[in-house]
This record gives structure tokens, sequence and C-alpha cells, in this order.
């Protein structure tokens, strides 16, 4: 499986109809959904669709149509996330109708290419399960884990520094959790 950790967009037109696709980290999808539909109140729909991880480690999904015929924008854009393995994911395509009705198929084709195009234009990384970890150091040992999480490329987004001692929490995968415990057992 794997993901996008910043948006991108690519534009695809067919019979004057524009199909402006965003694909997003799912972190990322509500507030840019409310954006994009703040951007173009002009546009006849805003479909969606997202796969995402839930704590169990189920693939949970979903997509609207946003008016079009059933079937005929989301359930398309679901396949393609599907059949690319994407998750944690989302992708949003703002549709200006051109004045040519495109039927079925053709809404199909169009919102299925549109979620191509900008998929061909993104980076992504492999997604990797992570787990949450805390622990606590002495004041004196701060600077050998900083600079072990530095040369680790580790982020350590929580510290909380208490009176004699630092609590830190970290998510790491599971390769970064054994080298974590071997490093720990060598200080």
């Amino acid at each position: 499986m794997q993901l996008v950790t910043q948006t991108y967009s690519q534009r695809y037109e067919v019979k004057k109809s524009v199909f402006i696709s965003y694909l997003t980290p799912i972190s990322e999808f509500d507030s840019l959904i409310k954006t994009l539909k703040i951007e173009h109140p002009k546009a006849s729909h805003i479909i969606y669709a997202y796969r995402k991880l839930n704590e169990f480690d189920q693939i949970v999904e979903n997509s609207s149509d946003d008016g079009e015929p059933k079937g005929c924008a989301g359930a398309p854009t679901l396949s393609v996330l599907r059949g690319e393995k994407i998750i944690n994911s989302a992708l949003i395509t703002v549709r200006y109708f051109g004045g040519t009705k495109l039927g079925t198929g053709g809404m199909i084709r169009g919102y299925g290419t549109g979620a191509k195009e900008v998929i061909k234009s993104a980076e992504f990384k492999i997604y990797e399960k992570r787990f949450s970890i805390s622990f606590e150091t002495l004041y004196a040992l701060v600077n050998r884990y900083e600079h072990y999480f530095n040369h680790e490329n580790i982020t350590y987004p929580t510290r909380d520094f208490r009176a004699t001692t630092v609590l830190w929490e970290l998510d790491l995968t599971e390769e970064e959790i054994k080298k974590f415990k071997i490093f720990k057992q060598n200080l």
C-alpha cells in the first residue's frame, strides 16, 4: 500500500467539461473539500473518494457522486484508488460542465481519467504501520537521544520537560523500534 504526504492537483478536459482533481493525505481531506467549495462556487459538482485505515487496521472506504448519476463519479474514482493500492488518502474532483452531456460512460471515463492523471503526477510513500511509544530520560541524556533521532531521521513531536526527566512520545515503525531498543541497551 502507498500514500501521499502532500496535496497534488491536475486538470483534465473532455468535451469542454473541466475536471480538476486533487490527491491529498486523508488528514487534509475535510479542510481541502471545504476550501474547494469556497474557491469553486460555480462548479457543477465536487465529488470525492477516500480510503483509510481505522484503528483496527481495516480499510474504510467512502465516495460521493455529489449529484452526478449514481455510480458515475465517486465509484470510478474509488476504483482507481483501489487499483493503485492507495491508502490514507483522498481524491477530490471539481467538475465544471462544458455544455455537452457526456453520458454515463463519458462521465465515468472523465472522472476516472482525472483521477489517473493526478496520481501520475504524485510522489508516493510506502505505507508502514507505526506504533506509539513513550519513555522517560534524564536531562543528561537528552543530547544523546536527539543525536540518535536526527541520525535515524526520526521525528520526536512531543517532549514534556518535567522537574528531573523528559517524557518523549514517538510514532515508530516496527524496524525503528527494534533499532531503538538496541540503542537504549547500549547507553
